[in-house]
């Protein structure tokens, strides 16, 4: 049936204040809360697309814009502000203060250049070149919490420093990269990556005690969300059918 465009557009604009909600959950001090809200804005994101074929409706050129801003501010400018302030371990932080806006303002400026280049021609391509802002995000969010907040595997600065730099230069290779479609081979782990980082990111809200059994099942949920990036960004790129050759080209 189809209908209107007005459920899709809310999907986008949970999308834009969900970014917007944690840029300021950064600046308060709470990065756990800003990535679950980057997670959730994952969500937000494929919704508004799934609600837009189930109404029947193409993409439009202000539905182009409209997500291409909320995912700017949601998987660019949002995980920049987790690589450029540091409420937590701040004595480790303090003296890279300079390397991280330079990280930082990457990876923001690599987001919008790669949305910028989706709005005007990407979103006619059947599949991604370069890996996908939403995918990006979440690969900065599983990466923080290994070694940056908690720290599963200590806090490391200049290790997450130097995955957010290629995370960013690799959202803008001529690398190919699917789009998750009903019946891809890597859609089901993906959906599982998706559930476990929010099972991950749950009870960290409450900064619990390392040894705690809740804190356990989140660091065991990390793993699962790690291995799906590492499936995404290691494997995806293999399941992008090759392109027929043109007519006239040789074996």
């Amino acid at each position: 049936m189809r209908g209107g465009r007005w459920p899709a557009n809310l999907a986008t604009l949970a999308n834009l204040l969900v970014g917007i909600g944690a840029v300021l959950y950064v600046l308060a001090g709470n990065p756990l809360w800003a990535m679950l809200l980057i997670t959730s804005g994952v969500g937000f994101d494929g919704l508004d697309g799934f609600l837009a074929r189930k109404a029947g409706l193409g993409p439009s050129r202000f539905g182009r814009i409209a997500d291409s801003i909320a995912d700017a501010t949601t998987f660019g400018i949002a995980p920049a502000a987790l690589l450029i302030v540091h409420t937590d371990h701040a004595e480790l932080w303090r003296p890279l203060a300079s390397l991280s806006w330079g990280v930082g303002i990457l990876f923001a400026a690599l987001s919008i250049a790669r949305l910028v280049y989706f709005t005007l021609r990407g979103y006619q391509n059947p599949d991604f070149f370069g890996a996908p802002t939403p995918q990006s995000a979440l690969a900065l969010v599983v990466f923080t919490l290994f070694v940056g907040v908690p720290g599963f595997l200590g806090v490391y600065p200049t290790v997450l420093l130097g995955l957010a730099a290629v995370i960013a230069i690799v959202m803008v290779l001529p690398i190919p990269y699917p789009k998750i479609r009903r019946g891809h081979p890597i859609r089901l782990p993906l959906a599982v990556s998706g559930a476990a980082l929010v099972v991950t990111l749950l009870p960290l809200q409450f900064h619990l005690a390392r040894s705690s059994p809740f804190f356990l099942l989140a660091e065991a949920a990390g793993t699962v969300a790690l291995a799906g990036v590492a499936i995404y960004y290691l494997v995806g790129p293999f399941t992008v059918p090759r392109a027929p050759p043109a007519a006239g080209d040789h074996p």
